[in-house]
């Protein structure tokens, strides 16, 4: 259980601390993190847990890193269901705790998409559905072989956090334009069921694109990565 809730307050602070930055602070008045801040707070909230919890569960904090750990042979299938339960969990609690902030301010409209993924016309960039699929498998399926590689026995030791780290940060900063950026049904799914309308029903591609990209990753990591000659 207490791997369980690990990934629950992990991923209670990858939502709070990336769709809180984009929801409150990307465009404060005159001080607006924007694009880039925002990117790099997402990286930061992994790379934070990566040493708070890594020890712990292994901060997955994502049921496609889970996923993908699984079918690169690094997580056992027994707590494959769990691990996910946990992680939405945490993200719907953070969606919880970012909307009572968030509705504290006058003028305050979850209208404006509450950092909610999409496609199409709530694409931040009016990207087409394709244009998002793509992006989100082969963003996906990057972050799982960056994952594999940074924590492979064979890696140097102790740097995994911080190139994981960066590579969501440098994720979100391709991404964030074609669909505001998931890579994480769990981070998606926290704020959509408090957006809801056309963020619960785009809410799908966000949990099939990361998944296929997760075993995606997986399967080219064991096929470049494997000692045999």
């Amino acid at each position: 259980m207490k791997k369980y809730g690990a990934e629950l307050i992990g991923t209670f602070w990858l939502v709070l601390g990336g769709c809180g930055s984009a929801v409150l602070a990307a465009a404060f008045p005159n001080l607006g993190i924007g694009l880039l801040g925002v990117a790099l707070a997402f990286g930061l909230t992994v790379l934070t847990m990566a040493f708070a919890i890594g020890h712990i569960s292994g901060c997955h904090l994502n049921p496609a890193v889970s996923v993908g750990l699984w079918a690169g042979g690094r997580f056992p299938a027994k707590d494959l269901l769990p691990y996910i339960v946990a992680q939405v969990l945490g993200a719907i609690a953070a969606g919880a705790v970012l909307y009572l902030i968030a509705s504290g301010k006058v003028g305050f409209e979850l209208s404006a998409g509450f950092a909610s993924n999409g496609y199409g016309e709530h694409s931040p960039g009016g990207y087409s559905l394709l244009a998002a699929l793509v992006t989100e498998v082969v963003m996906t399926a990057m972050f799982i072989l960056v994952i594999l590689g940074a924590t492979d026995r064979r890696a140097p030791q102790g740097f995994a956090p911080v190139a994981i780290g960066l590579c969501l940060t440098l994720i979100h900063l391709i991404s964030i334009p074609v669909t505001n950026t998931s890579v994480n049904p769990a981070r998606s799914t926290g704020v959509a069921i408090f957006a809801g309308g056309w963020a619960v029903a785009q809410l799908w591609l966000f949990w099939v694109a990361p998944i296929i990209g997760g075993i995606l990753g997986a399967v080219l990591y064991r096929s470049i990565a494997s000692e045999r000659n």
